[in-house]
Protein backbone atom coordinates (compact mmCIF):
# COMPACT_ATOMS: atom_id res chain seq x y z
CA UNK A 1 0.00 0.00 0.00
CA UNK A 2 1.58 3.37 -0.79
CA UNK A 3 2.54 6.10 1.81
CA UNK A 4 -0.62 8.54 0.98
CA UNK A 5 -2.88 5.65 0.89
CA UNK A 6 -1.78 4.28 3.83
CA UNK A 7 -1.72 7.87 5.55
CA UNK A 8 -5.70 8.46 4.15
CA UNK A 9 -6.32 5.06 6.15
CA UNK A 10 -4.83 6.07 9.21
CA UNK A 11 -6.96 10.09 8.71
CA UNK A 12 -9.56 8.16 8.52
CA UNK A 13 -9.68 5.93 11.26
CA UNK A 14 -8.42 8.39 13.69
CA UNK A 15 -11.51 10.97 12.11
CA UNK A 16 -13.97 7.61 12.99
CA UNK A 17 -12.34 7.29 16.54
CA UNK A 18 -12.48 11.42 17.34
CA UNK A 19 -16.43 10.94 16.08
CA UNK A 20 -17.02 7.94 18.13
CA UNK A 21 -16.06 10.11 20.87
CA UNK A 22 -18.09 13.10 20.07
CA UNK A 23 -21.31 11.85 19.65
CA UNK A 24 -23.17 8.63 21.28
CA UNK A 25 -24.57 7.44 17.90
CA UNK A 26 -22.90 4.44 15.74
CA UNK A 27 -20.75 5.71 13.05
CA UNK A 28 -22.84 5.15 9.43
CA UNK A 29 -20.13 5.67 6.36
CA UNK A 30 -21.42 6.05 2.58
CA UNK A 31 -19.58 5.27 -0.78
CA UNK A 32 -20.48 7.27 -3.67
CA UNK A 33 -19.50 6.26 -7.11
CA UNK A 34 -19.48 9.49 -8.93
CA UNK A 35 -19.31 8.05 -12.20
CA UNK A 36 -22.20 5.66 -11.48
CA UNK A 37 -24.12 8.79 -10.39
CA UNK A 38 -23.23 11.50 -13.48
CA UNK A 39 -24.33 8.40 -15.95
CA UNK A 40 -27.44 7.91 -14.21
CA UNK A 41 -28.66 11.13 -14.34
CA UNK A 42 -30.18 13.12 -17.35
CA UNK A 43 -28.01 16.13 -17.15
CA UNK A 44 -25.08 13.52 -16.88
CA UNK A 45 -26.32 11.37 -20.23
CA UNK A 46 -27.18 14.36 -21.96
CA UNK A 47 -23.20 15.99 -21.25
CA UNK A 48 -21.89 12.66 -22.00
CA UNK A 49 -23.75 12.75 -25.43
CA UNK A 50 -22.88 16.39 -25.89
CA UNK A 51 -19.24 15.50 -25.10
CA UNK A 52 -19.31 12.63 -27.78
CA UNK A 53 -20.84 14.64 -30.63
CA UNK A 54 -17.95 16.95 -30.09
CA UNK A 55 -15.75 14.51 -30.21
CA UNK A 56 -17.37 13.19 -33.52
CA UNK A 57 -16.96 16.27 -34.97
CA UNK A 58 -13.54 17.15 -34.13
CA UNK A 59 -12.34 13.42 -35.39
CA UNK A 60 -14.48 14.70 -39.05
CA UNK A 61 -12.72 17.84 -39.19
CA UNK A 62 -9.08 15.74 -38.84
CA UNK A 63 -9.57 13.36 -40.83
CA UNK A 64 -9.41 14.48 -44.41
CA UNK A 65 -6.05 15.97 -43.29
CA UNK A 66 -4.84 12.73 -41.98
CA UNK A 67 -5.80 10.92 -44.84
CA UNK A 68 -3.88 13.56 -47.40
CA UNK A 69 -1.29 12.76 -44.69
CA UNK A 70 -1.39 9.15 -45.61
CA UNK A 71 -1.17 9.96 -49.28
CA UNK A 72 1.79 11.97 -48.86
CA UNK A 73 4.12 9.35 -46.82
CA UNK A 74 2.39 6.64 -48.75
CA UNK A 75 3.97 8.40 -52.35
CA UNK A 76 7.25 9.76 -50.65
CA UNK A 77 8.08 5.98 -49.81
CA UNK A 78 7.21 4.74 -52.97
CA UNK A 79 8.84 7.70 -54.97
CA UNK A 80 12.17 8.41 -53.18
CA UNK A 81 14.60 6.10 -54.13
CA UNK A 82 13.87 7.78 -58.28
CA UNK A 83 13.33 11.81 -56.56
CA UNK A 84 15.81 14.15 -57.01
CA UNK A 85 17.51 15.59 -53.62
CA UNK A 86 15.56 18.72 -54.05
CA UNK A 87 12.24 16.91 -54.87
CA UNK A 88 12.86 14.64 -51.84
CA UNK A 89 12.98 17.77 -49.34
CA UNK A 90 10.38 19.56 -51.00
CA UNK A 91 8.02 16.67 -50.02
CA UNK A 92 9.83 15.68 -47.08
CA UNK A 93 8.76 19.23 -45.88
CA UNK A 94 5.30 19.11 -46.87
CA UNK A 95 4.72 15.91 -45.38
CA UNK A 96 6.66 17.53 -41.96
CA UNK A 97 4.59 20.43 -42.19
CA UNK A 98 1.16 18.66 -42.68
CA UNK A 99 1.90 16.56 -39.46
CA UNK A 100 2.78 19.70 -37.43
CA UNK A 101 -0.27 20.97 -38.64
CA UNK A 102 -2.24 17.81 -37.93
CA UNK A 103 -0.59 17.59 -34.30
CA UNK A 104 -1.64 21.54 -33.79
CA UNK A 105 -5.36 20.68 -34.61
CA UNK A 106 -5.63 17.94 -32.56
CA UNK A 107 -3.97 19.67 -29.55
CA UNK A 108 -6.68 22.25 -29.83
CA UNK A 109 -9.33 19.41 -30.53
CA UNK A 110 -8.06 18.63 -26.56
CA UNK A 111 -8.27 21.70 -25.33
CA UNK A 112 -11.68 22.43 -26.41
CA UNK A 113 -12.43 19.15 -25.41
CA UNK A 114 -11.56 19.82 -21.71
CA UNK A 115 -13.09 22.91 -21.67
CA UNK A 116 -16.42 21.63 -22.46
CA UNK A 117 -15.90 18.98 -20.24
CA UNK A 118 -15.70 21.27 -17.49
CA UNK A 119 -18.39 23.43 -18.76
CA UNK A 120 -20.64 20.57 -18.87
CA UNK A 121 -19.88 18.78 -16.11
CA UNK A 122 -18.69 21.45 -13.32
CA UNK A 123 -22.55 21.99 -12.84
CA UNK A 124 -23.50 18.65 -12.45
CA UNK A 125 -20.67 17.88 -9.53
CA UNK A 126 -21.82 21.12 -7.77
CA UNK A 127 -25.49 19.68 -7.56
CA UNK A 128 -24.21 16.00 -7.03
CA UNK A 129 -21.89 17.64 -3.90
CA UNK A 130 -25.08 19.16 -2.58
CA UNK A 131 -26.71 16.21 -3.35
CA UNK A 132 -24.53 14.20 -1.20
CA UNK A 133 -24.15 16.54 1.89
CA UNK A 134 -28.07 16.40 1.92
CA UNK A 135 -28.29 12.92 2.18
CA UNK A 136 -25.57 13.02 4.14
CA UNK A 137 -27.42 15.10 6.57
CA UNK A 138 -30.43 13.81 6.16
CA UNK A 139 -29.53 10.25 6.56
CA UNK A 140 -27.62 10.10 9.70
CA UNK A 141 -24.24 9.27 7.79
CA UNK A 142 -20.80 10.53 9.76
CA UNK A 143 -19.13 10.47 6.57
CA UNK A 144 -19.44 9.66 2.96
CA UNK A 145 -16.13 8.59 0.64
CA UNK A 146 -15.93 8.71 -3.25
CA UNK A 147 -15.39 5.34 -4.48
CA UNK A 148 -11.96 4.93 -5.73
CA UNK A 149 -10.82 8.05 -4.57
CA UNK A 150 -9.40 9.28 -1.17
CA UNK A 151 -11.29 12.61 -0.55
CA UNK A 152 -13.90 12.84 1.59
CA UNK A 153 -17.30 14.46 -0.09
CA UNK A 154 -19.18 14.52 3.34
CA UNK A 155 -18.33 14.72 7.17
CA UNK A 156 -20.58 15.18 10.53
CA UNK A 157 -19.67 18.70 11.95
CA UNK A 158 -18.48 16.82 14.91
CA UNK A 159 -15.87 14.74 12.92
CA UNK A 160 -14.21 17.58 11.74
CA UNK A 161 -11.19 18.53 13.63
CA UNK A 162 -9.78 21.76 11.25
CA UNK A 163 -10.48 24.63 14.41
CA UNK A 164 -8.37 21.79 16.54
CA UNK A 165 -5.71 21.72 13.84
CA UNK A 166 -5.46 25.49 13.24
CA UNK A 167 -5.50 26.17 17.28
CA UNK A 168 -2.46 24.01 17.60
CA UNK A 169 -0.49 25.75 14.35
CA UNK A 170 -1.30 29.32 15.99
CA UNK A 171 -0.07 27.76 19.48
CA UNK A 172 2.89 27.02 17.85
CA UNK A 173 3.57 30.20 16.32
Amino acid sequence: MSIQKTLIVAITVLALGWGLGAEDQAVKIGIVDMDQAIGATALGKAAREELEQKKKEAELELQPMIERYQELAEEYQKKRVVLSDEKRREMELDITELQNRIELKQSEAQTRLRMDFERLFAPLQQQLDQAVSKVGREGGFSLILVRGQPPIVYSREALDITDLIIAEVEKGE
